[in-house]
Formats: structure tokens, sequence, C-alpha cells
């Protein structure tokens, strides 16, 4: 408990940067009108690719023992896969009802 709450103090100022980018986030991303819905959607798209490097990189870098690491990381790589194929597909579905019917 003693190092939870040494963690908290010796990181406070983090912390709050962190809680406030959360707020800002929220705030920001509710007040995007639908327009501009497709773009930010790609842009989220090309944030979950960098993501993805990231916790592969990760792994590469845990020791072949460390299974905690290497299953956190393989779980990031899945549902950061999932979150790009699944942006790209809805982005797709949203540019088809732009097209003109033949």
């Amino acid at each position: 408990m003693e190092s939870v709450i040494e963690f908290f103090t010796s990181n406070k100022d983090i912390i709050f940067i962190v809680i406030l980018m959360i707020f800002v986030g929220v705030e920001v991303i509710g007040n995007v009108p639908a327009v501009l819905h497709t773009p930010l959607m790609s842009g989220a798209n090309a944030i979950h690719g960098v993501v993805i490097i990231g916790a592969i990189l990760v792994m590469l870098d845990s020791e072949p023992t460390n299974y905690l690491a290497l299953s956190l990381g393989f779980l990031a790589v899945l549902l950061g896969t999932l979150n790009v194929v699944g942006g790209f597909v809805v982005t797709d579905r949203m540019l088809e009802m732009f097209k003109k019917k033949k």
C-alpha cells in the first residue's frame, strides 16, 4: 500500500495531466459535428496503427519468460487491429452513402 501511495505522490503532476487530457478529449470529441466524423475516424485509425506498432515493439523487448507482458502485448495488438479494421469498415460504409446510385 505504501508503494502505491509513493507512486501517486511522486507522479502527481503526470496523473493530473492525464486526467485533464481525458476531460478535454471527451469534451472535444463530444462536440464534433457529424460532417467531420469520417475524417476523425480516419485519424483515429492512423493513431491505432501507431498503437499496434508500439505494442509489437514492447513485446519484442520483453523477456521470453514474462508471460504477463507477452499476453498483454498480444491483447493490445489484437484489439488495436480489430479497431483499425472496424474503423475502416465503418468509414467505407459512410463514404458509400455519399456515392450516386446507378
